[in-house]
């Protein structure tokens, strides 16, 4: 580990950090993937990492180390939000979310005594704050970790006003009342500050990590991919991806007729997209194969990576991309494309939601091979700065620093070690 981790209290060696992180289950995306990482690669002589659930489901369950994993001990059924961010909203989830959420978050809190928590997105956060309070003087240190744009999630899952103004609310007292909040991205740290008043002093930034040996070796396994060359984008079909945007370049494209376009994701606007495709008359061109379990394979064979965003946090799927040594077009959003993509060097960023700009772009990478050869060299590189390894460390670093926080005579948290604060990279 870094220089940070050498220096104990004394020469006994120090008990683990225990560390619990929090999500409503392992659906999604980024923020799920990020908890998996953390559990599984985290240091235990120095964190000791579990997962608290509040429905044990999702794809990403295949990838963790599930005795690690503690499960909310009743209202499973009633628990379950995976889907569309908005069925949180639903009047049985609302009140299945107030009534049992606490309790069993309290039970599987008091049950690991950890001295930091971790909250991911914004309705577990949300929901995380009473509770940590509610636990007084044996309360956990609480990190709030946002992924999101917010303001921009909650405009897009309400449309009544007066709820859209109480939500907000409601994350502004939590993500305030938070001993520390982790965004992912600078662009988002910087922008969720101002708009929610946040003490700068308990902001901390770190980037979504991303396993470089892992996706380098998946990339070259086999895969079915279209005959002709294709562009690619991952992620949900929803509105945030802005995958009309990207249907309505690619059938202007001129560049684009010899190549299929690959959308690999679902959600809940997956037949809007297809029919938004036929109308177009490109549904022969375009591919839905769903959710894969290997899209790195199928980036190392794209032509071109795109991602179209109306708003973002720190999209790991772009970093995965220029990884596999695929050059990259994405839009500089609030939050984070433009802080994964080095404009003209590993990539093109284009304004949001400007589809000249983005079929522009897309024409001249598409006619320019030798720009594309720069920017695949260049993105390998800058896909370096994500790698896991310094990510988790940054993390471990992180939990270290909180649990120092806490007064070392109050049990049963002892301190475990003495470090530095986490700097903004």
């Amino acid at each position: 580990m870094g220089d940070g981790f050498a220096t104990v209290i004394d020469s006994t060696p120090a008990p683990p950090v225990r560390v619990m992180l929090l999500l409503s289950s392992l659906h999604g995306g980024g923020a799920e993937r990020v908890a998996v990482h953390l559990l599984n690669r985290c240091d235990p002589k120095l964190v000791d990492v579990r997962m608290g659930l509040l429905h044990r489901s999702g794809p990403f369950l295949a990838d963790a180390d599930e005795s690690r994993i503690d499960v909310s001990p009743f209202g499973q059924n009633l628990l379950a939000f995976e889907g569309a961010n908005s069925t949180f909203y639903r009047p049985h989830k609302l009140a299945a979310a107030a009534v049992l959420a606490p309790v069993n978050l309290r039970q599987m809190i008091k049950a690991h005594r950890p001295h930091v928590v971790m909250s991911f997105l914004k309705g577990m956060n949300v929901i995380t704050g009473p509770v940590v309070a509610s636990m007084g003087a044996q309360r956990p240190r609480w990190i709030v970790r946002e992924g999101n744009n917010t303001d921009a999630v909650i405009e897009n899952e309400l449309q009544n006003s007066l709820a859209r103004r109480a939500i907000k609310t409601l994350t502004r007292k939590a993500y305030r009342a938070a001993d520390c909040f982790l965004a992912n991205s600078h662009e988002m740290a910087a922008g969720l500050q101002a708009r929610l008043e946040l003490d700068p002093e308990r902001v901390r930034v770190i980037h979504n990590p991303i396993d470089l040996n892992k996706i380098r070796k998946l990339s070259r396994e086999s895969v079915e991919t279209p005959e002709r060359p294709f562009i690619l984008t991952v992620g949900r079909l929803e509105y945030q991806k802005n995958h009309d945007l990207l249907l309505r370049a690619f059938a202007a494209s001129e560049a684009a007729k010899g190549y299929d376009l690959v959308i690999i994701g679902r959600g809940s606007m997956d037949a809007e997209t297809k029919a938004l495709a036929a109308e177009l008359g490109v549904a022969d061109r375009v591919k839905f194969p769903g959710w894969v379990a290997n899209p790195w394979a199928w980036m190392a064979r794209s032509t071109l990576f795109v991602l179209p965003s109306r708003w973002e946090g720190f999209p790991s799927v772009v970093a995965e991309a220029l990884a596999c040594g695929t050059p990259a077009l994405v839009t500089s959003c609030d939050f984070g494309p433009a802080e994964v993509v080095e404009d003209g060097k590993s990539g093109w960023v284009v304004p949001p939601e400007n589809l000249e700009a983005f079929s522009a772009a897309m024409d001249h990478l598409l006619e320019n091979r030798a720009l594309r050869e720069e920017f695949s060299r260049n993105g390998r590189i800058r896909a370096e700065e994500f790698d896991i390894d310094k990510m988790v460390e940054r993390y471990s670093s992180l939990f270290i620093e909180q649990a120092m926080a806490i007064d070392p005579a109050r049990e049963p948290y002892p301190m475990p070690l003495v470090g530095e604060p986490i700097a903004a990279e």
